[in-house]
């Protein structure tokens, strides 16, 4: 109830601005880095290493047996082809350094999981996905 609400809020406060789309975007991932931390959303810097298209981030932190596990899953789609067709192990080795310098708050995680996903542009449902997982305390 108290998501729907705040939605409806930012529904009706934003359907009379005269506000360009980037401007209410910026302002929308300036909020979720000052709730996840500074660095949270992945830089152009590192968009650039595999010239990908689009890139997300998903942290988990979970309990199993007693045991408290963390982890980043950056996900990097449809990097350059050519980029991507040498030394896979290599660039993401690269994206994670990158990502956890600029994260404020990579050291409250243990691994990091790259995961490089490549769309078929004629079939969208023919779909590529390799991971790499690191210690965290490597870099």
């Amino acid at each position: 109830m108290k998501n729907q609400l705040w939605a409806l809020f930012l529904l009706f406060s934003l359907s009379g601005c005269a506000c360009a789309p980037e401007e209410i975007a910026q302002f929308a991932f300036g909020s979720m880095e000052s709730l996840l931390g500074d660095g949270f959303m992945p830089s152009e810097e590192l968009r650039a290493l595999g010239k990908f298209q689009s890139t997300s981030v998903n942290l988990s932190n979970s309990s199993q047996n007693g045991e408290e596990e963390s982890i980043i899953f950056l996900r990097l789609e449809n990097g350059d082809p050519k980029i991507m067709a040498e030394q896979r192990e290599q660039l993401a080795r690269n994206c994670a350094e990158l990502y956890l310098r600029d994260f404020e708050k990579a050291a409250d995680y243990k691994k990091i999981t790259i995961q490089f996903v490549q769309t078929d542009p004629y079939n969208p449902e023919n779909v590529s996905l390799e991971e790499y997982t690191f210690d965290t305390q490597d870099f």
